[in-house]
């Protein structure tokens, strides 16, 4: 299972505005006891970036997809670039995918026909999906239970229901929650951290979005994944390095880390 300490399923440490202080930034995640981080890419500057940092630190698993949101940007070779990480066996996961109807009502069709794409790749090649959803809650339950991810995955920063939570799991996801557990009149995520089978629950921080409070309108950084992580405990009335330990399994087995 290696280290067991706070992992944070989700950063986006590749973005270029984390390149100036990026390690300063690992440094401080490391004296907050995080043990792993999931960089999740959005280009092909972005996953070699990634690559890189993780033969120098060796402490991240990375993860390339098509978001919803930037379906008009895909280059033409994209499938094709997608297709050659998994082949080297660079990737740990594609995503994050899915289906976004917030920010996006006039490509429904599309969205759906990128993330089914993009599930089948992962299937093919025997890796979990990271799942964004927004507003498409229905909808991507439908399409996870008629293109199941083989390997499972994960419903990133989940802001659904309780009840469809229960309804992803069966897909074999399972539920990360972020930063919004903190606020204060979030209830939602609060009920899903207490409703959730601990053994299906994982932690993140998206960062740089949804900086947990206290420190909120500040940029976030995977050392705060740690107060998402109290805070579940506090909710599940569990000592902090009891839920640490769990949830360093449930990410070691999804991802299969000895």
């Amino acid at each position: 299972m290696g280290k067991v300490g706070w992992i944070d399923s989700h950063a986006h440490i590749a973005y270029q505005e984390y390149q100036k202080d990026l390690s300063q930034i690992i440094d401080r995640a490391i004296e907050r006891n995080v043990s792993r981080i999931m960089i999740v890419t959005l280009s092909e500057t972005e996953t070699k970036r990634a690559l890189q940092l993780n033969k120098r630190y060796g402490m991240f698993d990375v993860a390339f997809g098509f978001h919803p949101s930037d379906l008009d940007t895909i280059p033409e070779n994209g499938f094709k670039l997608l297709e050659d990480f998994l082949k080297e066996g660079k990737l740990s996961a594609v995503g994050e995918i899915g289906l976004d109807y917030y920010w996006h009502k006039d490509n429904k069709e599309e969205q759906k026909s990128i993330f089914i794409r993009q599930i089948d790749l992962a299937n093919q090649y025997g890796v979990p999906i990271i799942v964004h959803m927004r507003d498409a809650a229905q909808d991507t339950l439908e399409i996870l239970r008629n293109h199941k991810p083989v390997k499972g995955g994960i419903m990133h920063c989940y802001s659904g229901s309780v009840e469809m939570a229960f309804e992803y799991i069966k897909c074999g996801m399972y539920i990360s929650l972020g930063g919004p557990v903190t606020f204060k009149n979030a209830h939602v995520p609060k009920d899903v951290a207490k409703a959730v089978n601990i053994e299906r629950l994982l932690i993140e921080t998206d960062c740089p979005y949804l900086t947990p409070h206290p420190f909120r309108g500040k940029r976030n950084e995977p050392a705060m994944v740690e107060l998402v992580g109290v805070e579940v405990a506090r909710l599940r009335e569990i000592e902090p390095e009891k839920l640490m330990e769990v949830l360093s399994q449930n990410y070691s087995g999804l991802f299969e880390i000895e």
